[in-house]
């Protein structure tokens, strides 16, 4: 039986997912929640897939998971044996290097960046106006992280060594919508950041995610 994953493309979190089920080449569906007309709100929707009423969600038999993160952990580790290892889960030091980085773009990297997509990108779209003030808080936090990557990547080709994983492809649905704001020069401007973007977001998985990501109908 497909595992069924409920959310919409355009979500961060649910691209977040379809990018390691496109990486790992999983049998699933995608079933779309309108979160306009309050699916994930819907008592149904809180009883048996999030109880916070976000997307995704993912069920696998009788399994159900929610928080993106989470998510591709559980499909990494499924998949593992059977194409690339986005867990390196058979070496101790790569693992743990791994959930450092993943821990990192959580922790560190998700809050700025999504503060400053959703002022720029998502407010206007509410008819709100977009808070500079925010927006450029946000840039020199967002900018002191990315001088840590520059470093880190200028040593090695991804965030946990010289091999793609969930470290990096984490990054990958919201530097997509990021790179549709007058913002993007921040990554753009870093050599080795750059780089790693170009590769990263060139991934046929990746470009696959990006299809469907659209905000105000521009891809």
């Amino acid at each position: 039986m497909a595992m069924k994953l409920y959310g919409h493309p355009m979500s961060t979190c649910t691209a977040r997912v379809l990018a390691s089920l496109y990486e790992m080449d999983a049998d699933f569906e995608l079933v779309i929640v309108n979160v306009q007309a309050r699916e994930n709100k819907h008592p149904s929707y809180l009883a048996t897939k999030n109880p916070f009423g976000k997307i995704p969600a993912l069920e696998d038999g009788d399994l159900t998971l929610f928080e993106s993160r989470a998510i591709n952990d559980y499909i990494a580790t499924k998949y593992k044996g059977t194409g690339l290892d986005l867990l390196r889960l058979d070496n101790l030091k790569e693992s743990a290097l791994i959930k450092v980085w993943m821990e990192v773009e959580s922790h560190s990297f998700n809050p700025p960046i999504s503060a400053i997509v959703y002022q720029i990108l998502i407010t206007p779209l509410l008819g709100g106006t977009t808070d500079d003030q925010v927006v450029e808080a946000n840039v020199e936090k967002l900018a002191m992280v990315l001088d840590v990557y520059e470093e880190r990547l200028s040593k090695s080709k991804f965030l946990a060594g010289d091999f793609y994983s969930l470290a990096d492809l984490h990054h990958i649905p919201y530097i997509n919508y990021f790179m549709k704001t007058p913002k993007a020069s921040l990554i753009s401007s870093r050599q080795h950041v750059k780089v790693w973007w170009d590769d990263i977001s060139s991934r046929p998985a990746s470009k696959k995610i990006m299809e469907g990501m659209t905000i105000g109908g521009n891809a």
